[in-house]
């Protein structure tokens, strides 16, 4: 019995051991893409990773998985750092059936007392996926607003859908209606395959990595927040065109 107890302990430590979660390495967990499609997925490390290099890995034991990628080697699957925002992004091309499974953010340590560090994800390539965005990147203007539409599918429409920020982790549950809602911050459900989330009064503190959830199944969206343009930058664009009419008018009168 003694030795079955160590036997079931050792197969408990090797699972962990091979999926488990990283406090120092972040991403999404469940992901779906339309075939044919691509993905840019956010990897979020700790500041002590900034000069290790990054991979993207393959496979649903860490111990066997397969390199698919290093930093900064483009082609179908490209992994470029951002030490800046303590982050990395995989972008995958064309996706297709066929690479639907478990991959892992990674980051490389070296040495046999000190592993690799990673985090896991599932991906789902099919025609009908169950999560969608019209666009996976969007972009509004400094005290402007901006807005995101994500698609679910019928298997989805009791689910809870939600518009939650990397960042911090805070989450904006979707309703039918927005009248309680933080009115920088509407998430709206149609409850017809359609989600719309408009966001107001925007600050650069507000650029980042988002994403959309509808149950367990996540999308990740880019918001980039530009600078509004400054008072006499505007006065000078209408002084040049009150001067441009005034030609066009006196040109007009010559004629």
């Amino acid at each position: 019995m003694h030795f079955y107890s160590l036997l079931s302990s050792l197969i408990l430590f090797v699972l962990l051991l091979c999926i488990s979660d990283s406090e120092s390495l972040k991403t999404l967990k469940n992901l779906a893409v339309k075939r044919g499609g691509s993905l840019t997925i956010p990897c979020f490390y700790d500041e002590k990773y900034k000069s290790n290099r990054k991979y993207w890995c393959r496979g649903y034991y860490w111990s066997l998985c397969k390199i698919v990628a290093y930093t900064n080697i483009s082609g179908k699957t490209s992994v470029t750092d951002h030490p800046s925002q303590n982050m990395f992004t995989v972008e995958l091309k064309s996706l297709q059936d066929s690479d639907s499974g478990y991959y892992w953010c990674a980051v490389e340590i070296g040495g046999k007392e000190t592993p690799d560090d990673k985090d896991y994800l599932y991906l789902t390539v099919s025609s009908d996926p169950a999560v969608s965005v019209t666009n996976s990147s969007v972009s509004g203007q400094e005290g402007g607003s901006v807005s995101a539409q994500c698609l679910y599918n019928a298997e989805y429409q009791n689910k809870q859908k939600n518009w939650c920020r990397f960042k911090d982790g805070s989450c904006f549950t979707a309703e039918r209606t927005n009248t309680s809602q933080n009115s920088a911050v509407l998430v709206t459900d149609y409850g017809k395959g359609s989600v719309s989330v408009e966001m107001s009064g925007l600050k650069k503190s507000d650029a980042g990595w988002y994403w959309f959830s509808a149950g367990d199944v996540e999308l990740p969206v880019h918001l980039t927040v530009t600078e509004r343009p400054s008072n006499s930058t505007a006065v000078t664009e209408n002084k040049e065109t009150t001067a441009a009419e005034l030609s066009l008018r006196q040109s007009e009168m010559m004629g």
